[in-house]
């Protein structure tokens, strides 16, 4: 009995200590894996950014070609004095004002010309009193040319002195409408509906007869003379729309009007007349730049925002599989509102950094967020 007891007892003790050690080798291999679980976290590259990714869309691309001139009035009226000697007395219009036909810009002194006529219509009462008389004269001729009271000399000079009197008549009745014109002259009329674009007309001043006393710009109408190079004549044509920008202003819708038929030997460009609206922009004498749209066409293209410039290539970032970045070098062409056409060095399923790509480095690791939708290109200026 005290032998199988003993015997118990010391089975009971070898299991208890090859329990705790079975829970020593387990608590030993726990933190074994923890502490290689925790050295590979910490061997884990970390994101450098998060980013969200697009991929190039399929976007209708205008054409578009460009070309350079200036601003220049459609037509100009040159308005001069047609009165001879006359002083300029008043001047009722400047530069910029608009006129209507007919309208009133100068007067000259009329009061020579008044004299000038008075004198006329006096010289007409004489002369109208000596035909009366001749006229009497020659009646009494032919009346007495019968009876042979008066001999041929006599009554042919009588009828002579009738005709030299009413020729004398019909001069002075004809100088008289000269001094009237004159008076009329005595106030210069626009010639058309326009602008004034030059004044060179002061007050006092003399002038001789064809003296330019202001500049029109007929109905106040501008035309864009685009210089196009010989070889894209061909595609233009009467009424295509075209997209002006004088200066540092905003763009002018116009129309073509008309292509010149020659073009120059020198430059080998051809002038292309485009008719502008009304706008406070377009100036005569203004450089302007502009483009002729011709037509569309498909192409790839990403935000502007994805493609980078780095010692001048273009760059875009393709993020992996394993959100890592690599960089790749595309060559770039038009340029549509916010995006940028990409011709070469990218497939149309792969995945670039959509913005930020300036803070990233070829091959850091990024955390990607949802992509941004595919957006829809607007229709604006393109270069060609």
């Amino acid at each position: 009995m005290g032998i199988t007891s003993d015997k118990t007892m010391t089975q009971r003790h070898t299991f208890a200590i090859a329990a705790a050690a079975l829970a020593a080798a387990a608590l030993i291999s726990l933190t074994v894996h923890a502490a290689d679980d925790k050295k590979a976290a910490s061997a884990a590259p970390k994101p450098a950014l998060t980013v969200t990714t697009t991929t190039p869309q399929t976007t209708p691309l205008p054409l578009k070609i460009t070309a350079n001139g200036n601003i220049a009035a459609w037509q100009e009226a040159i308005v001069g004095t047609e009165a001879n000697g006359l002083r300029l007395a008043e001047v009722r219009v400047n530069v910029g004002d608009v006129v209507k036909r007919g309208q009133v810009l100068a007067q000259f002194a009329p009061e020579m010309v008044q004299v000038d006529l008075s004198q006329m219509r006096a010289s007409i009462a004489e002369a109208e009193a000596t035909l009366a008389e001749a006229a009497a004269n020659a009646q009494r001729a032919r009346e007495l040319q019968a009876t042979g009271a008066l001999s041929a000399q006599q009554i042919s000079q009588y009828m002579t002195a009738e005709r030299t009197a009413k020729a004398k008549l019909d001069w002075q009745r004809a100088a008289f409408k000269v001094q009237q014109l004159r008076l009329q002259q005595t106030q210069v009329l626009a010639p058309d509906n326009g602008v004034i674009s030059a004044r060179s007309a002061t007050v006092g001043a003399v002038l001789p007869a064809g003296q330019e006393l202001f500049r029109l710009i007929r109905q106040g109408r501008l035309e864009w003379r685009a210089e196009v190079p010989a070889n894209e004549l061909v595609r233009l044509k009467a009424g295509m729309p075209v997209s002006v920008t004088p200066g540092n202003t905003g763009p002018i819708t116009g129309k073509v009007r008309m292509v010149a038929p020659t073009v120059d030997e020198k430059t080998r460009n051809g002038i292309v007349y485009v008719d502008l609206p009304a706008s406070p922009d377009a100036r005569a004498g203004v450089f302007a730049r502009g483009d002729f749209e011709i037509g569309a066409v498909q192409g790839l293209t990403l935000p502007q925002s994805a493609v980078l410039l780095r010692d001048g290539f273009s760059y875009v970032l393709r993020v992996g599989p394993d959100s890592k970045v690599a960089e790749a070098k595309v060559t770039v062409g038009r340029r549509v509102g916010e995006r940028i056409e990409i011709t070469g060095g990218l497939t149309p399923d792969a995945r670039v950094v959509a913005s930020g790509g300036g803070f990233l480095g070829d091959g850091d690791t990024v955390r990607v967020v949802s992509s941004t939708p595919a957006a829809t290109a607007p229709t604006v200026t393109a270069t060609k």
